[in-house]
């Protein structure tokens, strides 16, 4: 059964948990219209408080897809010519909260 992507899950990484959620969402212009998909993933530490969240917002633009509908899995994101992730799967996840851990 899958996931909802809107229900927080539990990661650990170095001994810290952290609890992820991923979002969908549109921008609009100024007539309403949606002109751009996003996808949002938001890593939050655990306890609440102990620091703030990390917001990864990947944005549909040329040579890059996000999740909108057939062929592509709801957390699917990447190019379209190479490589992609899937943000239900806590393995890329973790490879992201480690690239940003290691930027600080």
């Amino acid at each position: 059964m899958p996931r909802h992507s809107k229900k927080p899950r539990r990661l650990v990484a170095d001994g810290r948990v952290y609890m992820w959620t991923m979002r969908h969402s549109h921008r609009t212009d100024h007539d309403g219209r949606s002109v751009d998909c996003r996808q949002i993933l938001t890593l939050s530490p655990q306890p609440a408080g102990t620091g703030g969240p990390l917001r990864i917002v990947f944005a549909d633009g040329p040579g890059r897809y996000i999740p909108g509908g057939a062929p592509f899995g709801s957390g699917d994101v990447g190019f379209t010519q190479g490589a992609d992730l899937n943000l239900h799967e806590p393995g890329p996840v973790r490879a992201l909260l480690d690239v940003a851990l290691a930027r600080g």
